[in-house]
C-alpha cells in the first residue's frame, strides 16, 4: 500500500507541477493568438488603404479623361460645319475669285483658318492619310483603287479628313487605298 500511496502523492505532485505550469502554456497561446490577430489586422488595413490609393486613383483619371474628352461629341459636330465649309470654297470657280465676290470667298477661307485654329487649340488633329499605309485604327477605307503608282494598302486619296481629340480617336478618315493595278 506503501507503494500505492507514493505513486499517488507522486501522481498529485505531477498534477500540481503541470497546474502550475498550465497558466503559463496558457497565457503563451493566448499571446501567439493575439500575435497572429494583429498581423492579420494589419495585413487586412495594409490592403484596404492600397485598395483606398488605387481607387483614388482611378477616379481621378476618370475624372481627367471626362474632363478632357467631354468637348468630343461638340467637336465632331463642328468638324462637319467645317467639312461643309471646305467643299464650299473648293467649288468656287477661278472666275468668281476675281472681282467683289473675291473678298467674300477671303471671308470664308479666313474662318476656316480661324476654325482651325480653335480646334488646335481644343486638342483636335487632323489625322495623316495620303501617302501613308493604311491604319484601320484611323482610317477606314472606302474603296480600292488599281494604280501601279503606290505599294497595295498605301492610302492614295482622302475623301474625308479624320481628326483625333488629344490622341483619340474622333473620326476616322474615309480614303482610298491602293491595289495592284
Amino acid at each position: 500500500m506503501t507503494d500505492e500511496k507514493n505513486l499517488h502523492d507522486e501522481a498529485e505532485e505531477i498534477r500540481a507541477e503541470t497546474a502550475a505550469d498550465a497558466p503559463e502554456l496558457a497565457e503563451h497561446d493566448h499571446l501567439a493568438e493575439l500575435h497572429k490577430q494583429l498581423d492579420d489586422a494589419n495585413a487586412k488595413a495594409l490592403y484596404a488603404a492600397a485598395e483606398l490609393q488605387n481607387a483614388r486613383r482611378r477616379m481621378d483619371k476618370e475624372l481627367a479623361d471626362t474632363r478632357s474628352f467631354a468637348t468630343a461629341g461638340f467637336a465632331r459636330d463642328i468638324l462637319t460645319v467645317k467639312d461643309h465649309l471646305e467643299r464650299a470654297v473648293a467649288h468656287v470657280p477661278a472666275s468668281a475669285r476675281e472681282g467683289e465676290t473675291n473678298s467674300f470667298i477671303e471671308g470664308i477661307e479666313a474662318t476656316l483658318r480661324e476654325l482651325d485654329a480653335v480646334l488646335s487649340r481644343n486638342g483636335v488633329e487632323r489625322i495623316a492619310a495620303k501617302g501613308l499605309p493604311l491604319d484601320p485604327h484611323k482610317h477606314q477605307a472606302m474603296v480600292e483603287i488599281p494604280t501601279g503608282d503606290a505599294e497595295p494598302g498605301t492610302v492614295v486619296e482622302e475623301m474625308q479628313a479624320g481628326y483625333e481629340l488629344r490622341g483619340r480617336l474622333l473620326r476616322p478618315a474615309l480614303v482610298g487605298v491602293a491595289k495592284a493595278g
